[in-house]
């Protein structure tokens, strides 16, 4: 069992300071210990901060000060047992995220993230990983403010290039442009900034030095890849030609020295990907904990050959087995799924423009997989319901599940929950069509195939004792009619405060016609702009920065930023044959 202290001010050590102050007759740096009597500790649940007031004085005059936010918490990691929080033992329930917001491209407001957080909290979310590179400092802050469990992350490549998909992902011929040919030069200074620039963050728990560094021929071989069984394409066997997978070892070696030179409250740790290969060399022991990426399979194997070693998913699909492969193993202390939010990368072939392995979509909506996975992580009852046809072969999807209730009549529908209940019933036009059924921990879901009829259809929740805890309705929808417009903040401040206004298509009864994708026009009046109309869209590969977009699935967000006078702004949504909406906000 390791335990790392709850809050440290990193300096040089006595006898570093000793030295610098013989050298040069001066020091620059200050040791001190503080204590706080009963501290509040810093969790997820109770994210509490304290303010680290520093005053530089000389002569007796403040020359400089500055107020820092700290949080006082232990983290505990061990190889039979997992990870605890404040001697809490937990799950990590992770998220993999990038540094984009669709339409905002990387200059993302500092809004946009607390709202994404927030939505990625309601899932049941209370871990980040940063991939695959350190982020905007607001993410840190939020995490430490929201309470969520950040894993901080340096490099995606180190010393030789990795494969670049040109023309989508996995497709065609890969490319090897990267950052491989000032690794040597600046990786060990790129790790040094990133925990000297983060540390005082308290809702870091570790320090990443690497992400799939170690791919099997891409670019390190060994001898090891011949007849080996691994999850992964390995490009072929044992290639002599390709760098050396030994000096992984010495690599990571070194960027651990770094990290542990500037920080030691922490682990140091890497995302996996060839774990095979990695075995047969030093890299997994240069670590503190051992992330895993998508071999679950390698868990129960590797817990028994290597007692000592602290493993996580650091890296891990959507599915009920990875989840399981967590849930189920004490020694495994949690998974980063991939990916919490939809981004601009990993694009498949045109017209695409990002990656859609997100629980969230660009808009920072969620999607249904969101709702599967707030079924399996969220603490408090929940449930939801999605629809779509029954097709011969095709497995019950929880991506597919959209909670739209517009077919031809009499069609087979497959209808999912995903609810963390115990049993579930389902009525059509109140009432109950199919069978009550209990959930199903193999699949993670409960699914009723059923001729549509048009209508309400309802979920019900119960406990064992068949008391209903959580319920969920969709609707069957009329033709388009209006739209109707809601912000996140009636008032804004000045000084480019941001308002995000969620537009949603509506039939005349006010049911959302998710099936819509009507073409809106925003316009403004007031001291603000528009910064883009987000609607999550893939495939539409329009102009995303103009004021007029097509909804995606009914729905869409516009990004409104203040332009630095006070006053009102009138924020108006149009479409043809469509009812405008409009919404009013103040900018203070």
């Amino acid at each position: 069992m390791v335990s790392w202290s709850s809050y440290k001010l990193r300096s040089k050590s006595r006898s570093a300071l000793a030295q610098s102050t013989k050298k040069t007759g001066f020091s620059d740096h200050l040791v001190q210990e503080l204590t706080v009597n009963n501290p509040v500790l810093w969790s997820t649940q109770h994210p509490n901060l304290y303010q680290l007031k520093t005053t530089l004085l000389q002569n007796g005059k403040i020359i400089d000060e500055t107020t820092t936010s700290i949080g006082i918490r232990t983290f505990t990691f061990d190889p039979d047992r997992g990870f605890a929080l404040n001697g809490q033992w937990m799950k990590m329930k992770g998220v993999c995220i990038h540094h984009d917001a669709g339409v905002l491209g990387t200059a993302v407001p500092r809004e946009v993230w607390k709202r994404r957080i927030e939505i990625l909290k309601e899932t049941g979310c209370n871990s980040i990983r940063m991939s695959h590179n350190p982020q905007a400092t607001d993410v840190y802050q939020l995490c430490d403010e929201l309470g969520l469990l950040v894993m901080d992350e340096a490099f995606d490549e180190w010393e030789f290039p990795k494969r670049k998909w040109l023309k989508g992902w996995n497709v065609g011929i890969p490319g090897f442009e990267g950052s491989y040919d000032f690794f040597d030069e600046w990786s060990s200074r790129n790790a040094a900034d990133m925990v000297r620039r983060d540390r005082n963050h308290a809702s870091i728990f570790a320090w990443s030095i690497g992400n799939e560094v170690d791919y099997p021929n891409d670019p390190y071989s060994h001898p090891v890849l011949d007849g080996t069984t691994i999850s992964q394409p390995i490009y072929g066997g044992y290639q002599p030609d390709r760098p050396d997978a030994m000096r992984l070892g010495k690599v990571a070696g070194r960027l651990a020295s770094v990290i542990r030179e500037h920080d030691t409250s922490r682990p140091v740790t890497g995302a996996l990907a060839g774990i095979v290969m990695s075995n047969a060399t030093a890299y997994p022991d240069a670590l503190d904990i051992v992330g895993y990426n998508y071999t679950e399979n390698r868990y129960a194997e590797d817990h028994a050959f290597y007692p000592k070693r602290i493993i996580y998913g650091s890296e891990n699909r959507h599915d009920m087995m990875a989840w399981k492969s967590v849930r189920d193993n004490e020694f495994i202390f949690g998974q980063f799924l991939w990916t919490g939010i939809d981004f601009l990368g990993e694009a498949g072939a045109w017209p695409s423009r990002g990656s859609q392995a997100g629980l969230l979509d660009l808009c920072g909506f969620m999607k249904p997989r969101a709702y599967f996975r707030q079924a399996l992580w969220a603490e408090k009852p929940v449930a939801y319901l999605g629809a779509y046809p029954v097709q011969e072969g095709r497995r019950a999807s929880i991506d597919a599940a959209w909670p739209v209730w517009n077919f031809d009549d009499g069609r087979m529908i497959r209808v999912v929950c995903f609810t963390n209940a115990a049993k579930a019933k389902l009525l059509l036009n109140g009432n109950e069509i199919g069978q009550t059924k209990n959930y199903d921990d193999e699949t993670g879901f409960i699914s009723w195939d059923i001729p549509f009829m048009q209508g309400t259809l309802e979920v019900a929740g119960m406990d064992a004792s068949g008391n209903k805890t959580c319920g969920y309705t969709i609707r069957s929808s009329g033709r388009p009619f209006a739209l109707t417009a809601s912000s996140d903040h009636t008032d804004i401040t000045k000084d480019k405060g941001l308002a995000q206004v969620s537009v949603q298509v509506t039939d005349a009864d006010g049911i959302p016609v998710i099936m819509s994708d009507d073409e809106l026009t925003c316009t403004i009046e007031g001291p603000a702009r528009l910064l883009g109309l987000e609607a999550g869209n893939h495939a539409d590969m329009g102009n995303y920065r103009d004021h007029v977009q097509r909804v995606f699935r009914g729905r869409l967000l516009a990004y409104i930023q203040a332009t630095g006078d006070p006053g009102r702004i009138t924020v108006k949504f149009s479409a043809p044959w469509l009812e405008p909406a409009t919404v009013y906000i103040d900018v203070k």
